[in-house]
């Protein structure tokens, strides 16, 4: 049997800041940045994966990723449901690191980049990409790779198996579609808090011309700005193309009610991170007064209890989950699961560094093997920084293609990792230089 015989983490920033490009009211000047953790197996092929962050704290993230590799380096690498699942559960389990969470923050995404790059590998030795490969597993080796500790309230392992063998029969059908139509997707490109307003409204004009039907604005900053972007973003796109906007954490409950009705004539289809993603009541309340405005959340949704009280609160009509804040597949697995008990939509946050690459996985995977529909479901697309990923998300006509490449599309050039590694690459030894 291969053995995982080493695990690398490189610090990996770019330099987005410098054109604010992923620019927010609460995060204005991010440098968009991975953890990245490659595992070595003996003979071959590695695995990829990655923690997201935006700056600084990447120094913080890698070294988290690092102090994992005792649970990791000298196993057999993994090939299957048992060999994944016993992985998660050991990395979760170590008493001493869970401390720092319990599963969330750094800690628990540390866990989630190596459970991310230890399916990569599993899915390049099965020479399949990882929504193909999780989606061939029957319901029961499924079931067993979730944590149904803290859900058994909201979903127990009965009722995730029924969901899961009630959308066994159309999957090799919903597989074809995928491959022939892709799925859809949504632009934040357009939104971004910094961008002028004449180049708001040329990416805007440009997103509907390429096919979308949906686009998104950053809001939160300035009330009198966000009045003005939304009726220029509804007068640029027209009455047919959905706009949401986002306010990335930056208000009070009454705050965001009060904003949001400011921006109810323009017909916002949601609001997304109203308030602090920890704040479940706070959520439902803004839910609740807003209506029919949809809420959305979950990108700093940190695991799958605090998805299960936002679905039993009723405090969300559209879950984002994302690739890399949770425990990895595994647990998005769970939430998946969550959310198709619950009947919301899943709209997967995305942008940052490889994320859209990694969530068209999840979000192909639970159309075939989980929820076994698409409707008013998307992927969120931000066009920038694909280029330095082997298997780059491509969208066209605004959908996202079905990656055909095995693993899991987290591998970066390697020009990309001496170019942007921080802090001794080029990019940035050169930049403190000028």
């Amino acid at each position: 049997m291969a053995k995982i015989i080493g695990m690398e983490v490189l610090d990996v920033r770019f330099p987005t800041s410098r054109e604010l490009d992923g620019s927010d009211a609460m995060n204005p000047d991010p440098d968009y940045s991975a953890a990245y953790v490659v595992l070595h197996a003996d003979g071959g092929p590695d695995g990829y994966g990655l923690a997201f962050t935006i700056g600084r704290g990447n120094d913080v993230q890698a070294a988290a990723i690092r102090a994992l590799a005792p649970h990791v380096v000298g196993r057999d690498v993994p090939e299957d449901a048992a060999a994944l699942g016993d992985l998660s559960r050991t990395l979760v389990g170590d008493s001493q690191f869970r401390w720092l969470g319990p599963e969330k923050g750094v800690a628990h995404m540390a866990v989630g980049a190596v459970v991310n790059a230890a399916w990569d590998l599993a899915a390049r030795r099965a020479a399949l990409p990882v929504w193909q490969f999780a989606a061939r597993m029957t319901p029961e080796e499924l079931v067993s790779l979730v944590d149904f500790r803290y859900l058994s309230d909201a979903l127990t392992e009965a009722e995730a198996l029924d969901i899961l063998r009630r959308a066994e029969p159309g999957r090799a059908e919903r597989t074809k579609q995928l491959e022939a139509n892709g799925y859809r997707a949504y632009s934040t490109s357009p939104g971004w808090l910094g961008y002028a307003d004449a180049k708001l409204v040329r990416l805007a004009e440009q997103a509907v011309a390429d096919g979308f039907e949906m686009i998104k604005l950053k809001v939160g900053g300035n009330l009198e700005d966000d009045v003005r972007r939304m009726k220029l973003a509804r007068e640029t796109v027209g009455d047919g193309i959905r706009i949401a906007v986002d306010a990335n954490q930056r208000w009070d409950v009454q705050a965001a009610v009060d904003w949001m009705t400011e921006l109810a004539p323009y017909d916002p289809y949601w609001i997304e991170e109203p308030t602090s993603p920890d704040d479940v009541l706070g959520h439902a309340a803004i839910a609740k007064a807003l209506a029919p405005i949809r809420v959305a959340t979950g990108e700093h949704v940190q695991n799958r209890v605090v998805f299960k009280q936002l679905l039993q609160a009723d405090a969300i009509s559209v879950l984002q989950l994302d690739a890399a804040r949770v425990g990895g597949f595994n647990e998005n697995l769970a939430i998946l699961l969550l959310a198709a008990k619950f009947g919301v939509p899943v709209c997967p946050h995305a942008g940052g560094v490889g994320l859209c690459e990694l969530v068209r996985h999840l979000s192909m995977f639970d159309f075939v093997a989980v929820s076994g529909t698409d409707a008013d479901r998307s992927i969120e697309w931000v066009d920038h920084l694909h280029e330095h990923f082997t298997d780059p998300a491509v969208v066209e006509r605004g959908r996202y293609l079905a990656p055909t490449a095995p693993g899991f599309s987290a591998r970066m050039h390697d020009a990309t990792l001496r170019r942007f590694r921080f802090p001794d690459g080029p990019e940035w030894t050169e930049t403190a230089s000028e």
